[in-house]
């Protein structure tokens, strides 16, 4: 018989999707809940005294008042670009040429790259984020770094090799024919190995020839379970790039759609300045947009429309996009999701934020039935919120009438030392 472990706390899971039902008929709070954990995956949930009477022999750890919730889930990010985080007063084009191709060329390297790796998932642990799907560069070596440290850690993890062949700097640039060799030889070795899934990578339609993206299109076809991701209208000097690039392609999505790169389990970062066949195309597709706030507002690209998107009801998920984003927690990318919202009119209430980080991004990453929720056959990630973790937020949750009230002040101006605890597949990793 495997061991039993019983996690007391607040808890809070999901029963839909908050979107789009009540919030009380969303959500599953316990005030003084508990989370069953059995051979790393979660067995029951439910009020403490009763899973503890049900499971006597059960390891019990006591959080106390803390709130126990599905790990944070990253649902784009560029962990080579952890050490150019926070890179002053560049949009786009030029943030890439300053910073991020200098870094990135540093990426074959196998050694500097696995200690880039080490820190990254140092950080993302140290702040609540259990999942990741991060680009990688045009090195493999890149990608064995990325996948060896989250095996070794037991994480989930997606990520896959960054293919550009054009407009980007000598020693970042594959070709086509290697660029699709690698990719393949890459998802063989990684793909389905413990926790991990590999992501076909074209970086976006910029950096890529039209037969680079075919020869992406025609990989993902002969493996259609790996998720493919990309980015999709970010900045309008971006779009216009495109247009100029691709002159016969309806809109900055058909550069990918012309190419095989547009269904479901595709991930398409930012995606804020989209037309309406874009919109209409991609929930059709079935396809998943990630939000990326701290970016959009670090890199001045815009205000995603989560209001009038998720009312047409597209597949989203949340994430920090570093080093473009300016923080490495969730926690902050949440405040920056409602800050954002606030500016588009509408008020994101903190079930919902809470939801983008962890469920919603699960979704978006088509892994819910994995990882991002508390319910019965979910892997084991989960994370305990200190709700008083700073002079400040305590004063403001002493005053909450309600847990969303107090889990609000902890969005809006928690950091690391929000974060209690951090369990993978049940065992737990990060204490204060």
């Amino acid at each position: 018989m495997s061991e039993k472990n019983l996690i007391l706390g607040q808890t809070l899971g999901f029963a839909a999707d908050p979107f789009h039902a009540p919030i009380d008929e969303a959500t599953l709070f316990e005030r003084r809940g508990a989370v069953l954990v059995e051979a790393g995956r979660i067995a029951a949930t439910g009020p403490a005294d009763d899973l503890r009477a049900a499971h006597p022999e059960a390891a019990v750890c006591d959080m106390g008042d803390a709130l126990i919730c599905a790990g944070f889930i990253d649902a784009h990010a560029h962990y080579p670009q952890t050490a150019i985080i926070a890179s002053w007063g560049k949009r786009l084009i030029d943030w890439l040429n300053s910073y991020t191709f200098p870094e990135e060329t540093r990426f074959g390297d196998a050694a500097y790259a696995a200690k880039i790796a080490a820190r990254y998932f140092d950080l993302v642990l140290a702040s609540g984020t259990t999942t990741t799907c991060s680009y990688c560069t045009i090195h493999p070596e890149s990608v064995d770094a990325y996948f060896t440290e989250a095996k070794r850690r037991g994480l989930r993890a997606l990520g896959g090799k960054t293919c550009m062949n054009r407009n980007a700097p000598d020693g970042l640039r594959d070709d086509v024919q290697s660029g699709y060799d690698d990719s393949k030889r890459l998802l063989q070795r990684w793909h389905g190995v413990d926790r991990l899934s590999y992501a076909i990578t074209p970086r976006f339609a910029p950096t890529s020839t039209p037969d680079q993206l075919a020869a992406l299109g025609a990989l993902w076809a002969e493996f259609p379970d790996c998720p493919m991701q990309t980015h999709l209208s970010e900045q309008t000097d971006e779009i216009a790039w495109v247009t100029e690039l691709f002159p016969d392609a309806r809109d900055y999505l058909d550069t990918y759609e012309a190419h095989g790169l547009v269904g479901p389990g595709a991930l398409f970062g930012h995606a804020i300045h989209l037309t309406s066949r874009e919109r209409a195309r991609l929930r059709q597709a079935d396809a998943s947009l990630i939000h990326c706030p701290t970016s959009n507002t670090f890199i001045g690209s815009g205000l995603f429309d989560m209001p009038g998107l998720m009312a047409e009801g597209q597949r989203v998920g949340l994430a920090t996009d570093t080093g473009g984003g300016s923080s490495f927690s969730m926690l902050r990318t949440m405040a920056a999701a409602y800050e954002v919202a606030q500016l588009r009119g509408t008020a994101l209430h903190p079930a919902q934020l809470i939801w983008l980080a962890t469920a919603g991004s699960a979704r978006a990453l088509r892994l819910d039935d994995r990882i991002g929720n508390l319910a019965p056959g979910i892997e084991a990630d989960l994370v305990a919120l200190d709700l008083a973790s700073t002079p400040a937020i305590a004063q403001r949750a002493a005053r909450a009438e309600t847990i969303w009230e107090a889990l609000f002040a902890t969005i809006m101006m928690g950091d690391d030392r929000a974060i209690r605890q951090v369990w993978i597949g049940g065992a737990p990793i990060c204490a204060q």
